[in-house]
C-alpha cells in the first residue's frame, strides 16, 4: 500500500478550478471547430443559448452569450445543422466541464444552407403558405406599382426603364437593404407597410407590389429565405411578384408570392402590358366591330326588302275583317240588346240578394260573438269583484288584529314607563336631603346660597339661611368659633372580646 505524499501542495477546489481554467484558455485561446448542433432549445430566459457540438466520436458543450446571439439572427443555430464556429475554450467550474464560448457561427458549406432551406420550406408548406389557392390574380393594368428594393442598385433602374417602354405607370419605391443584417426585417416591414396604406390617403395604395433584387450567392440571397419575409409575402392582400436573383436562383419568397419572375426586368413585363400593342389591338377590334355592324345592317335591310315583297296588300288584309264586322252589325238588333240587359239585371238582382244574405249572416255572427264576449266580461268582472272583496276583508281582519296588538303593546309600554317613573320617584325621595331634614336636621347656607359644612366656615355677623323640613329661617352668627364637639365614642364590635376575656386556645 502506497504511503500518502504529505509534501504535495494542497489546493482548494476553487484554486484548482481557476488553475485549470487559466491553463486551458492559455493553451488554446481562439479555435475554429466544425460539428453538428445537438440539444438546441432556443434562448434561455436570460437570453443566453446553450447546446452541444458533436461529431461521430466526441461531444463538447457550447454557449453563445446574449449579445453574440443577437448578431446571429440572420443565421441562428438549428438542431442537426452542421456548422463551423469560432470561439474561446474555457471551463465551467460549477459542473467541472470544459466548453466553447462561440462568437461566430456559419453553416458548414452550401449543402448545410440548402438543407436548412429545404427544412424551412417543408415547415412553411405544411402551414399552407405555399398553397396555390392562396395566390391572387395580377391586375391587368395597375395604376400604382410598389417596388421593394435597394434605391441605389441597377434593379430599380431596370424596372423603371422597362415600365417606361411598355406602359408608364406611377411607381412607389420603398427603400430597403437587400443583403446583410436587418435586411429581412426591412423587406417584411416594407411589404406590410404597403398593405397598411389607406385606400384614399395622401400616398396612394399600390395595386401591385414587386419585391426585387439582383443575382448573387445563396448567402447573399439568404434574407429572402427568412420566415419573416415569407410570412409577410403570404399575408399580403396586394398581389405580389417576386423577382429575386437570376432565373436559376430560387428563394422561399418565390413560393409565397402570387407570381415569380425570373428577373426584375421580367417582373416589370408581367406588371403591365405593352401600350402600343394595346392600341393596335383596340384599333383592330374597333375596325372589326364596325365592319360587323355594317354587315348586320345590310343583312337586315335585305331581309326587310324580302319581307316587304312577300307581304300582301293592305286592302286585301283588311277586307275579311271588314266583312265580318258588317255581318256582326247586321245581327245586332234591338231585341238582342233588351234580352242582354234583362239577363244582366237578373244576375245583378241575384248578386244583391246574395250580398244581403251574407250581410245578415255576418251581423248575426258578430252579435253572437259580442254576446259571448259580454258574458265572459260579466263573469270576469264578478270574479274580480269577489276576489277584491275577499282581499279587502282579509286586509280588514289583519288591520284589526294589528290594531289590537298595537293597543296591547302601547298599554304594556305605558305601564312599564309608569313603573319606571314611580321607581325613580322613590329613588329620588330616598336620596333627597329633605328626608334628612325630616329626621330633625337643618341645612345651613351662606348669603350666596352655598351650603356650609363646617363651623370654621362661619364668621361673626354672617347672615345665615337655615332650612328645616317645614320652612326656612334667617339668622345671624354671634361668634366665629365655638367649642369643638367631643369625639364620638368608639362603636363596639359585635362578637369582639373585651378586656379580661381569656384566650380560647390558652397561653
Amino acid at each position: 500500500m502506497n504511503e500518502p505524499r504529505l509534501n504535495i501542495v494542497e489546493w482548494s477546489v476553487s484554486e484548482l478550478s481557476a488553475a485549470l481554467k487559466k491553463t486551458v484558455e492559455d493553451a488554446y485561446g481562439y479555435v475554429r471547430v466544425r460539428g453538428e448542433v445537438s440539444g438546441f432549445k432556443g434562448p434561455s430566459p436570460s437570453g443566453h443559448v446553450y447546446f452541444r457540438l458533436k461529431d461521430d466520436k466526441a461531444v463538447i458543450e457550447a454557449v453563445i452569450w446574449k449579445a453574440a446571439f443577437a448578431r446571429m439572427r440572420r443565421m441562428p443555430p438549428q438542431e442537426g445543422l452542421e456548422v463551423v464556429v469560432t470561439g474561446r475554450i474555457t471551463t465551467f467550474a460549477g459542473s467541472s466541464k470544459y466548453q466553447i464560448v462561440i462568437e461566430t457561427l456559419e453553416p458548414a458549406g452550401l449543402g448545410a444552407l440548402m438543407a436548412l432551406v429545404e427544412e424551412r420550406k417543408k415547415k412553411l408548406a405544411a402551414e399552407g403558405l405555399f398553397d396555390p389557392a392562396r395566390k391572387q390574380l395580377l391586375p391587368f393594368l395597375p395604376n400604382v406599382i410598389g417596388v421593394v428594393t435597394s434605391p441605389t442598385g441597377a434593379v430599380i433602374r431596370d424596372i423603371l426603364h422597362r415600365l417606361a417602354d411598355r406602359f408608364p405607370r406611377r411607381v412607389l419605391v420603398w427603400p430597403v437593404k437587400v443583403q446583410g443584417d436587418g435586411s429581412a426585417a426591412q423587406v417584411a416591414a416594407a411589404i406590410r407597410g404597403f398593405n397598411a396604406l389607406p385606400a384614399q390617403g395622401r400616398i396612394p395604395k399600390p395595386d401591385l407590389i414587386i419585391v426585387a433584387r439582383g443575382g448573387g450567392s445563396l448567402e447573399d440571397l439568404w434574407s429572402f429565405n427568412e420566415e419573416i419575409v415569407v410570412r409577410a409575402a403570404a399575408d399580403s392582400m396586394i398581389p405580389l411578384i417576386s423577382a429575386v436573383g437570376h432565373e436559376t436562383d430560387v428563394t422561399l419568397i418565390d413560393f409565397a408570392a402570387d407570381k415569380r419572375a425570373p428577373t426584375p426586368t421580367a417582373a416589370a413585363e408581367m406588371a403591365v402590358p405593352v401600350r402600343a400593342e394595346l392600341l393596335l389591338e383596340v384599333d383592330s377590334l374597333a375596325r372589326r366591330s364596325l365592319a360587323c355592324w355594317q354587315r348586320c345592317q345590310e343583312a337586315r335591310r335585305t331581309e326587310l326588302r324580302a319581307a316587304m315583297r312577300a307581304l300582301p296588300d293592305a286592302e286585301e288584309l283588311l277586307a275579311l275583317p271588314r266583312q265580318r264586322l258588317d255581318h256582326a252589325a247586321a245581327r245586332l238588333t234591338l231585341q238582342t240588346l233588351h234580352t242582354r240587359i234583362a239577363r244582366e239585371r237578373q244576375q245583378l238582382a241575384l248578386l244583391a240578394q246574395r250580398s244581403r244574405q251574407c250581410l245578415r249572416y255576418g251581423v248575426e255572427r258578430r252579435r253572437e260573438r259580442y254576446d259571448q264576449l259580454s258574458l265572459r266580461l260579466s263573469a270576469a268582472r264578478f270574479a274580480y269583484v269577489n276576489a277584491r272583496r275577499t282581499q279587502i276583508e282579509r286586509a280588514r281582519e289583519r288591520m284589526l288584529a294589528l290594531d289590537a296588538r298595537a293597543k296591547l303593546a302601547i298599554n304594556a309600554i305605558l305601564d312599564n314607563r309608569f313603573a319606571r317613573v314611580e321607581r325613580a320617584e322613590r329613588l329620588l325621595a330616598a336620596v333627597s336631603y329633605r328626608g334628612v331634614l325630616a329626621r330633625g336636621f337643618a341645612l345651613v347656607r351662606d348669603p350666596a346660597g352655598k351650603p356650609l359644612r363646617t363651623a370654621a366656615a362661619v364668621q361673626r355677623g354672617m347672615r345665615l339661611d337655615v332650612e328645616f323640613t317645614d320652612g326656612r329661617v334667617r339668622a345671624t352668627a354671634e361668634a366665629s368659633a365655638v367649642a369643638p364637639l367631643p369625639p364620638p365614642k368608639p362603636r363596639r364590635r359585635r362578637g369582639g372580646g373585651g378586656e379580661g376575656q381569656g384566650n380560647l386556645f390558652g397561653a
